[in-house]
C-alpha cells in the first residue's frame, strides 16, 4: 500500500524550503556541502529501488532519488555499498551520511540516527510458487516443520523470520538478487519479504512465483531514509522529499523501477 499525502504533507513542504539560510552553520550538513560531496550508503540488491547490475551499474528508484537529492544540495552523490547485515554498524561508523534502498524505520535504526519523513508503507507478504499460492495462506500454514523458507541475512526479513517461525526449516541465501529463484527452482518454498518486493518478483516471474493467498500483509511499517544525526539535515531532506512526494517524482521513480 502506497502513503497518502495530503494537508499535512503541504503544509511541510510550504514551511520548510530548500535555502541555505535555514540550515544550521556546522553539523553533517555542514561537513557535506564543505566536501562537496554526500555518501549515500546502498545495499545493491533490493528492486526496485536499490540494485546493482551485471555491468557494476546501480540502478532503482533510491538510485535517481539519491542523484536528485545531491544535486538540490549542490554537491555530488557518492554511492557506498554496505548489506543489510552490515548496514547499521557501517553507518554508525561513520561511512555515510545517509541510507537509501527500502530501509525500514526501526527503534535501532532510530537510535543511530534521523529518519526522513516516510516516502512509503509496507508489509511482510509472504512470496511463493504460483502452485503453492493457496497452502501458504496464513503464518500457521507456513509455519511447519515441512516447510523451507529461505531468507536473506541481516535484515528485517531474517528478523521476523526468526521471530515468527519457529517450526519451519529456515534457511539463509546471502545473495538477494538471486533468493527468488531458490524458490523458482524449487529449492525452498517460501519467503516472507516486504510486500513491494512481493509484486516485483511476481511480475517478474509470471506464472512461476506469486504472492500467496493472504488476507493481509503480517506487519505493517514504513520506509524513509536514514541520515546522519543533525537537525538541518533532517530539515533539508524532509523539504526535499516532500517537494518529490507531492510532485510525484517520487512516484515517478518507483513506477519506472518497478518495471
Amino acid at each position: 500500500m502506497r502513503l497518502t499525502w495530503t494537508v499535512v504533507l503541504a503544509a511541510v513542504v510550504s514551511t520548510v524550503a530548500l535555502s541555505s539560510a535555514g540550515w544550521a552553520e556546522d553539523g553533517a550538513l555542514e561537513a557535506v556541502k564543505k566536501a562537496g560531496v554526500i555518501r549515500i550508503g546502498t545495499t545493491g540488491d533490493y528492486l526496485p529501488y536499490s540494485i546493482k547490475g551485471p555491468d557494476g551499474k546501480l540502478v532503482g528508484a533510491d538510485i535517481e532519488m539519491g542523484e536528485d537529492l545531491a544535486a538540490a544540495l549542490g554537491v555530488k552523490a557518492e554511492f557506498v555499498p554496505t548489506t543489510w547485515k552490515t548496514l547499521l554498524d557501517d553507518f554508525k561508523g561513520g561511512r555515510f551520511d545517509i541510507v537509501v534502498g527500502g530501509v525500514t524505520i526501526t527503534p535501532e535504526r532510530a537510535e543511530a540516527g534521523d529518519f526522513s519523513i516516510p516516502l512509503d508503507h509496507d508489509g511482510k507478504r509472504p512470496i511463493v510458487r504460483c502452485t503453492d499460492k493457496e497452502k501458504f495462506a496464513s503464518l500457521a500454514a507456513i509455519d511447519q516443520p515441512s516447510t523451507r523458507v529461505v531468507v536473506n541475512p541481516g535484515g528485517t526479513n531474517e528478523r521476523f523470520a526468526r521471530e515468527q517461525l519457529k517450526n519451519a526449516q529456515l534457511a539463509v541465501w546471502p545473495d538477494n538478487r538471486t533468493i527468488f529463484e531458490r524458490i523458482a527452482d524449487g529449492s525452498a518454498d517460501v519467503m516472507v519479504t516486504d510486500g513491494i518486493e512481493v509484486t516485483l518478483q511476481a511480475v517478474r516471474h509470471p506464472g512461476v512465483l506469486c504472492p500467496a493467498a493472504v488476507n493481509d500483509s503480517f506487519t505493517h511499517f514504513d520506509k524513509a531514509y536514514l541520515l546522519r544525526r543533525d537537525p538541518a539535515l533532517k530539515q533539508a531532506v524532509d523539504a526535499w522529499m516532500g517537494q518529490a512526494l507531492a510532485s510525484g517524482k517520487w512516484q515517478h521513480a518507483l513506477d519506472t523501477a518497478m518495471h
